[in-house]
């Protein structure tokens, strides 16, 4: 018997609990491994629920309790989620979490702790919600050098894109309609503004790299100044769509991350990942690109994948083999954003001969002009140089009414 504590009933530890409770004989069945939840930590009573008498208000009766062999930390937050976590793998219990924030922030430490004490600490629901990637990168991809990794991280985001293109909704009326289908957060700042994504790709760049960036570090741009003008150019220039990209790549011997809205060309295989799911695109130098695809949030699908690291370890406990290893990344592992090379999508306020007042015809692949406005695509630029390209504009009282990275 193998005995679960979750530490939070929301939405993820609720769904958790549900698919123990409701898959415990496919799992027995599939794995061997007899797997029972002894307690759920949560402030609140929850009358009624069939998990009414696992409820307890007091984390110590987790870690007192010796028969505790794994933790599912599925609160949220940076703290207590982290302070629990930390305590338990302390404790020697092995913890899973889907806190893509105590991962981003904290992962390191915790994962050295978990080496210590001969326990695992486990993340696959962190990133990708119900998604396989973590495992992926760390077997099925380990023979490979990871040349690149770009993903649709983020549900909220995709969603309120998807609508401004499909249906030409202005971002703020589709922000609502995601708040209003429970997409979005009352405060939907950490989706919009790319945080959450930023916290993702770190997880993956430093599966891929050995180095945990913090998400502080790396330049992250949201999705707020994308305007239905930009989506409905995009697709008339090269039929591309605009998706909120994270980026992570190996560049020398340092890491290059970062997020930002980018337009996607029709051959892409995320050009087409729509609606709240994700996508994420893993170059790889022995196997090429390896897409992975599939429902980024949502109950049962997160759920889904904190349970699968629960059956991980169920089936190997007692060891600490097949964690995740890295360290933090220092100043000097990260490469500059100013030197990244991309094409650059530009949207002015003018025709196309304000345009060649600051770009070459050899520096521009294609150009349309409509409504007193000029979008076009440069060739490859570093991003330095596509601020020159900026300023240069408002120098010249042109003003720039966005800027959008090709992939």
């Amino acid at each position: 018997m193998i005995n679960v504590a979750i530490l939070g009933f929301g939405v993820v530890g609720s769904g958790t609990a549900e698919v123990i409770e409701k898959n415990r004989d496919v799992i027995k069945a599939k794995t061997g491994a007899d797997i029972r939840i002894k307690h759920i930590l949560d402030l609140r009573d929850f009358p009624g629920s069939p998990f009414e008498t696992l409820i307890t208000h007091d984390f110590n009766d987790i870690i007192a309790d010796k028969d505790v062999d794994i933790v599912v930390e599925a609160m949220g937050g940076a703290h207590p989620a982290y302070d629990f976590s930390k305590a338990a793998l302390e404790a020697g219990k092995n913890v899973v979490t889907s806190n893509k924030l105590v991962v981003a922030q904290f992962g390191t430490e915790l994962l050295s702790i978990a080496e210590k004490n001969g326990v695992r600490y486990l993340f696959e629901a962190s990133v990708g919600g119900g998604i396989p990637i973590i495992k992926p990168m760390m077997s099925d991809l380990a023979q490979n050098n990871i040349d690149a990794i770009s993903g649709i991280l983020n549900g909220t985001t995709n969603y309120i894109l998807t609508q401004m293109s499909e249906n030409g909704t202005s971002f703020e009326a589709a922000l609502k309609e995601a708040q209003a289908k429970g997409y979005a957060e009352a405060d939907p700042t950490s989706d919009i503004e790319g945080h959450d994504a930023a916290r993702k790709i770190v997880i993956l760049a430093a599966l891929a790299y050995g180095k945990l960036i913090s998400p502080d570090a790396i330049h992250c741009e949201g999705i707020t100044k994308i305007d239905s003008r930009d989506v409905t150019f995009a697709e008339e220039l090269e039929n591309y769509s605009i998706k909120l990209i994270g980026h992570a790549e190996k560049v020398g011997d340092r890491i290059l991350a970062f997020v930002a809205p980018r337009l996607i060309a029709a051959a892409n295989p995320l050009h087409d990942v729509s609606d709240v799911f994700n996508g994420i695109l893993v170059g790889c130098d022995m196997l090429g690109d390896a897409m992975f695809y599939g429902r980024g949030a949502g109950k049962l699908p997160t759920a889904s994948a904190v349970v699968s690291d629960v059956i991980d370890i169920a089936v190997k406990l007692g060891t600490s083999a097949g964690s995740a290893k890295w360290t933090d990344a220092k100043e000097n592992d990260i490469a500059p954003f100013a030197d990244h090379v991309c094409a650059h999508y530009f949207r002015i306020a003018g025709c196309s001969k304000c345009m060649e007042k600051v770009f070459a015809s050899d520096d521009v692949k294609c150009s349309i002009t409509a409504d007193g406005e000029c979008a076009f695509i440069t060739k490859p630029m570093t991003e330095k140089d596509a601020l020159a390209k900026e300023k240069e504009f408002a120098e010249k009282e042109i003003k720039v009414l966005s800027r959008i990275r090709v992939l």
